[in-house]
């Protein structure tokens, strides 16, 4: 039987000098709380508390991480737990987990691989390597472990040392969850709402009009008219801020943002309503949604998260057949200095306005990101993201980002997940990820030890909890 032992020094340098001051930096850090400002976890999942049905329908079916790098190995969706045009899944979870063991040799360089060696081991004490041989004994072991009281999502909450959750909302949610969260006095948590208007802002998308709908009935103003989608939208941030939301994100293709006049916003607004508004229109009204979210954001300090160059549903059989967030939304190339000056020149040195830039495009670093982060106080450079969020590039961000912004000017750690146990697998990846870039400046003689232990510590807690307004 192979083992599955994580390495205690993963990570870290080969030096052994270097690899010494890494581990005394990551024992800074190691069992610091988890800040995540940034995820999709439900908050229903803490609300109700229910023992975890299944060991696939936990740690692999919602991970697009997972899901995707299977598929492109050959195994369908449906045979991943995914829905097929609304139909649900027939593999069982054992089967499921059968597909991931057989392949586990296919993540091998990933950080797939990273944060499910850590999962298995640390979070459910499985000491066997996944193969085809082990896939039933893990399976039921972990299966075993989830019908138990302490493996219940609150109490993972606890162990897993969470100090603050945030989740992604549309505008017109109830946030009953996250009130009811916040009223309870057995929960310590804090779990925060982020408020995501993406499907608000293009008209021609389908599903535009349903969502004005769902959000003039959440506001109860009528959004028939510009005027009134952007009454409706302030009425629901407000609504969100109340019940302790920090933050806004935003995801678009290309981040321009050109505001309209209000007069040429509402004709495109009534054109789009009637069926008749043209390509351009609609281009100019994306354009000025972001715009006014800017603006938004200039007036009521919740921070603007922004995450532009994805093609989301790159491919059309895949997203017809099993819908959004199934692996294939895709990288595009990205640019910043251009698209953003507007929002830039008007808001970019508001004390209020603050504006965190995230990219899978890594070749903006250096060149826009942290440039921009380095001259203007509303911005920050956001974590590696989703295609990036690796240690060999969370170690060319930082090499791209500190030299024109330093570390100050970044985000903290986003672990942008929806698979609730993979949480504290990624921030520990983070945090050794940081310690071995320190401990190489450190060793280079351009910073002290001290020093160096004085930014992890502020890498993991101090940043993020001020850019986020925690």
């Amino acid at each position: 039987m192979t083992q599955l032992t994580p390495n205690p020094d993963r990570l870290f340098p080969a030096d052994p000098a270097e690899r010494d001051i890494a581990r005394r930096l990551y024992a800074e850090v190691a069992t610091a709380p988890i800040l995540s400002p940034h995820g999709h976890v439900d908050a229903n999942l803490l609300l109700e508390n229910e023992a975890f049905r299944d060991p696939a329908e936990l740690l692999i079916t919602p991970d697009h991480y997972v899901t995707r790098l299977l598929h492109a190995h050959g195994v369908p969706l449906g045979e991943l737990g995914l829905a097929d045009r609304g139909v649900p899944s027939s593999a069982s979870g054992a089967d499921i987990w059968r597909h991931f063991s057989s392949h586990w040799s296919d993540f091998a360089g990933t950080p797939v691989r990273y944060w499910f060696e850590t999962e298995l081991h640390d979070v459910f004490g499985i000491t066997e390597v996944p193969s085809v041989e082990s896939s039933d004994r893990i399976y039921a072991q972990i299966a075993e472990r989830l019908a138990r009281p302490e493996w219940r999502p609150r109490a993972l909450f606890e162990r897993f040392n969470i100090e603050v959750l945030a989740t992604t909302d549309d505008p017109a949610d109830s946030l009953d969850a996250h009130r009811a969260l916040a009223a309870d006095p057995t929960f310590a948590g804090r779990v925060l709402p982020t408020f995501r208007a993406d499907r608000y802002m293009d008209p021609g998308a389908a599903g535009w009009r349903d969502a004005l709908t769902a959000l003039a009935d959440a506001a109860d103003i009528d959004t028939g008219t510009y005027a009134g989608l952007i009454a409706a939208l302030k009425n629901r941030r407000e609504y969100f801020i109340a019940h302790g939301a920090t933050a806004t994100d935003t995801g678009v293709l290309e981040p321009t943002a050109e505001p309209l006049t209000t007069a040429e916003a509402e004709r495109i607004h009534a054109a789009a309503l009637a069926g008749t508004a043209s390509e351009a229109d609609t281009l100019a009204y994306r354009r000025n949604m972001l715009y006014r979210y800017a603006e938004m954001a200039a007036e009521d300090g919740l921070v603007m998260q922004l995450h532009p160059g994805v093609i989301r549903g790159h491919h059309a059989p895949t997203l017809e057949r099993f819908g959004p967030d199934t692996g294939h939304d895709l990288p595009d190339q990205a640019s910043f200095t251009r698209p953003l000056r507007r929002i830039l020149q008007d808001f970019g040195t508001n004390e209020t306005f603050r504006l965190v830039l995230f990219t899978v495009d890594e070749t903006v670093f250096s060149r826009e990101i942290g440039p921009l982060a380095g001259f203007y106080p509303s911005v920050f450079a956001g974590a590696p993201w989703w295609f990036i969020d690796t240690p060999a590039a969370i170690a060319r961000y930082r090499s791209a980002v500190t030299d024109s912004a330093g570390f100050a000017k970044t985000s903290g750690f986003i672990d942008d997940t929806r698979a609730f146990c993979s949480i504290p697998a990624r921030h520990d990846m983070s945090r050794r990820a940081d310690a071995a870039f320190l401990a190489g400046l450190v060793t280079t003689h351009q910073l002290g030890e001290d020093e160096a232990a004085v930014i992890i510590r502020d890498l993991t807690d101090r940043i993020p909890r001020s850019v986020f307004r925690l």
